[in-house]
C-alpha cells in the first residue's frame, strides 16, 4: 500500500482487499452509498457537477480549521458508493493531504477490475473535483481571499 495514503483511505483499501469476489465489492460500495448523508438539492447545481461522469454526480467541499469536509450525491448507485468511499477516505483532511493522494490507490481496492472503463474514469474525476476543490482552499489560505469564495470562484467551470 502507499505510504502516503491517508489512514482512512487506507483503511478503505483494506476492506476491499480482503473482499475476493466482485460480488461483495459491489455490496460495499452500495454500502458506501447508503452511508451517504443526503445532499440539499440546492447543491445539485451547475458548480458542483462533476463533469466527465456518466451519471449526475455532485460534490460540495466546507473549510474549516485547516480541514475539509465533503458532501456528495450521484444519480447512480455505484457511483454514489464511489462517492462515498471517497468522502469517507478524504474528510477531516488538509487541502495538502487531499491534494497528494495519488489515484493509483484504486488498483489497490481491486475495483478497477469491476469497474466499467465509463465508472472507472467517472472515479477519477471525481477524485480530480475533489482535489480541485481542496486546491482551491489551500491557495485561498495563501491569498486574501477567504477559502469558501476561491472554491466558488475556482470550481465554476470544473
Amino acid at each position: 500500500m502507499s505510504s502516503a495514503l491517508p489512514a482512512n483511505l487506507a483503511k478503505i483499501v483494506s476492506r476491499f482487499k480482503r473482499k475476493t469476489d466482485p460480488k461483495q465489492k459491489y455490496q460495499q460500495l452500495l454500502w458506501y452509498a447508503n452511508k451517504l448523508e443526503p445532499m440539499p438539492e440546492a447543491d445539485k447545481n451547475p458548480n458542483n457537477k462533476v463533469h466527465g461522469c456518466v451519471s449526475q454526480v455532485f460534490i460540495t467541499a466546507d473549510y474549516a480549521n485547516d480541514k475539509v469536509t465533503y458532501h456528495g450525491d450521484s444519480d447512480a448507485q455505484l457511483v454514489k458508493g464511489l462517492v462515498g468511499l471517497l468522502i469517507n477516505g478524504l474528510n477531516g483532511l488538509s487541502p495538502a493531504e487531499i491534494i497528494a493522494v495519488k489515484p493509483d490507490f484504486i488498483e489497490e481496492t481491486g475495483l478497477s477490475v469491476s469497474l466499467t472503463p465509463s465508472r472507472a474514469n467517472g472515479f477519477l474525476n471525481i477524485l480530480k473535483m475533489m482535489q480541485k476543490k481542496a486546491n482551491g482552499f489551500a491557495v485561498a489560505t495563501n491569498t486574501d481571499e477567504t477559502p469558501a469564495n476561491a472554491a466558488e470562484t475556482n470550481f465554476s467551470n470544473v
